[in-house]
């Protein structure tokens, strides 16, 4: 009735499994199609559920692993699928991705959190995997990798190494410091982007149909900006605000979040008035303000990375030469903010917030630079002076290029034109 398939693999039949004495295995077929009770569940299910893709061709974004002759929907293809590891930012798609691999390879796909499995979870899976019907094909998506210890991951390895498991691990934090080297060595990287604009507005598209739900394009974008690339969190407002209002405007939307995020439309004026807020307290030297601003735009979610920019600009062009390790400390930031994330990167924010409000300033470089680009656009590419040409042939060398250059002398370098600019200025004060 199955043909080739074990009633394993013949995931769209509904069927009864009853061991009876003598180890002999009976399957019942109780129905064709999905049964009834597994439909009331999946209509209970939340919207990201529902929708979510069974098949590589169902994807919205990811377009760089799933896309025609990209490596994910080649090994899919080829079945030769190895163990490997997802890093990406929260809502991008790496649970679906691990689903639809299980999927798509007929393999048995079991989901476990590293927050809250150990071992004994683990070997569960284990020894179902070693039954001889799944050979190969047992799928174990560990979710927030990170959060095992390293005898946990370690505990892993041999069932990786041998083909036991196929394991994918999902992580937001960078796997060259959260995975244990040869769990790492056995695993391919693969990283997800957060999900574009024109992705996410797909996305909702998808849900407005299950829901068969209408709304404004005003409506839309507001959840765009407000899911920063998360469609969890897009498509988890959309069903929120459909249960509390059926109909979908900008308003129910803001009153089924009844949060901070409100007044802090990231695409909004607020956003723009408090980022600016933030920088000119910081160039005052104003700290108790400036934590007050980064205070607010952690509060609201703001993304950390963003925040953690801006100081490396502030670095350079308001610190610059006053103290130039600033650029040194602000690069450090945005480092511990893109290996560690909310919440704890907040503190990171803090102390950076605190050191670049409290530096002297000397925007000497910053003025150099946008005097010398004024003049480039005035006069174009004017003629670079002889001797500081480079004479690569016999012939450049005949008509001048490099003639009578010094290394360290005193004259004027400019073009001719431009000769007696001067762009940086020392601040003396």
């Amino acid at each position: 009735m199955w043909g080739s398939k074990t009633p394993q693999e013949a995931s769209n039949i509904s069927v009864l499994h009853i061991k009876c004495v003598d180890g002999v295995q009976l399957y019942i077929l109780l129905n064709f199609g999905l049964p009834s009770i597994y439909n009331t569940a999946m209509q209970d299910a939340p919207l990201a559920d529902r929708i979510r893709p069974q098949k590589l061709s169902e994807i919205i974004g990811l377009g760089h692993l799933v896309g025609k002759g990209k490596p994910v929907r080649l090994a899919v293809r080829k079945k030769t699928i190895h163990s490997m590891i997802f890093w990406g930012p929260p809502g991008s798609g790496k649970t679906t991705l691990a689903r639809v691999i299980a999927n798509e390879i007929g393999g048995k796909f079991h989901q476990l959190s590293a927050v809250s499995a150990g071992k004994d979870d683990v070997r569960k899976v284990v020894a179902q995997a070693k039954s001889p019907l799944l050979a190969g094909r047992t799928v174990l998506f560990l979710d927030e990798i990170h959060r095992f210890n390293k005898a946990q991951q370690d505990y892993l390895l041999p069932f990786v190494e041998d083909g036991t498991l196929i394991f994918i691990g999902a992580t937001t934090e960078n796997p060259s410091f959260e995975v244990i080297a040869p769990l790492l060595s056995r695993c391919q990287v693969f990283v997800l982007n957060e999900l574009s604009e024109k992705e996410l507005a797909r996305i909702i598209d998808r849900g407005m149909r299950e829901l068969k739900v209408n709304m404004e394009r005003s409506a839309k974008d507001f959840i765009v900006s407000f899911a920063n690339g998360d469609a969890r969190q897009a498509l988890n407002l959309l069903e929120a605000t459909h249960m509390l209002y059926q109909k979908i405007t900008i308003e129910n939307l803001k009153s089924a979040l009844q949060s901070k995020f409100l007044r802090y439309d990231k695409k909004g004026e607020e956003h723009y008035n408090t980022i600016s807020s933030f920088i000119k307290s910081m160039r005052a030297s104003n700290i108790d303000a400036a934590i007050y601003y980064l205070a607010r735009m952690v509060d609201a979610g703001e993304d950390p990375l963003f925040i953690a920019r801006r100081m490396v600009i502030f670095a350079s062009e308001d610190i610059g030469m006053a103290q130039p390790t600033a650029l040194v400390v602000a690069n450090e930031i945005f480092r511990a903010c893109e290996t560690i994330g909310y919440p704890e990167c907040a503190i990171n924010l803090a102390h950076g917030v605190v050191y670049l409000a409290s530096a002297p300033k000397n925007r000497s470089a910053y003025d150099a630079l946008r005097a010398a680009q004024k003049d480039v656009k005035q006069y174009g590419n004017l003629p670079i002076p002889l001797n500081l040409r480079n004479p690569v042939t016999k012939l450049m060398e005949d008509i001048g290029y490099g003639k009578g250059y010094e290394k360290y002398t005193k004259e004027d370098l400019l073009p001719e034109k431009l000769k007696g600019r001067k762009y940086y200025k020392i601040d003396r004060s």
